[in-house]
């Protein structure tokens, strides 16, 4: 399975930790959204984040139940990303589908975990997760280049869970 897990390096704001929906503005949102058409604009593979509160034992387990809730393995290419943030645990994955894990090396998403990190570590939730989408959409496209009849088969918005 070609997923990876991390410790986020940030203590959320505690309003955050009472609700998800409440760690970024309306307008970090959009930019976060816009950042998830952007990439998804380099590949035929699907991205979606999603922000939970609870506290994880292991961040890649629920990221993994939550990629089947959202039906993402419904792709016609197997080829949809989650990436999985929990504030509870302080912790993220990055989840991607055997469409993916067939034909990447092994640690492949170890490049955007560290960039995701690098911004986390200085506090910048947003730019991480922007930054790290961004990568999960140039990482892809060699893989699964963008088709033009490709079609998005997933939402781009957030989802929120507890």
């Amino acid at each position: 399975m070609n997923s990876i897990k991390a410790k986020l390096k940030l203590m959320p704001d505690k309003n955050a930790e009472k609700s998800p929906e409440l760690l970024f503005s309306t307008a970090e949102e959009k930019e976060i959204i816009l950042a998830i058409g952007e990439a998804e604009n380099l590949t035929s593979g699907e991205i979606r984040l999603h922000i939970s509160r609870e506290a994880d034992k292991d961040a890649l387990e629920k990221a993994k139940a939550v990629f089947n809730e959202l039906r993402m393995h419904q792709t016609k290419e197997r080829n949809a990303v989650l990436i999985h943030l929990s504030l509870g645990s302080r912790s993220f994955a990055i989840y991607g589908d055997e469409g993916i894990n067939q034909k990447v090396e092994e640690n492949f998403w170890e490049k955007t975990k560290d960039k995701m990190q690098e911004f986390f570590i200085k506090g910048q939730m947003k730019e991480g997760l922007i930054n790290g989408i961004l990568d999960v959409g140039e990482r892809l496209k060699k893989h699964f280049p963008y088709q033009s009849d490709d079609r998005n088969e997933l939402p781009d918005e957030i989802s929120y869970g507890e």
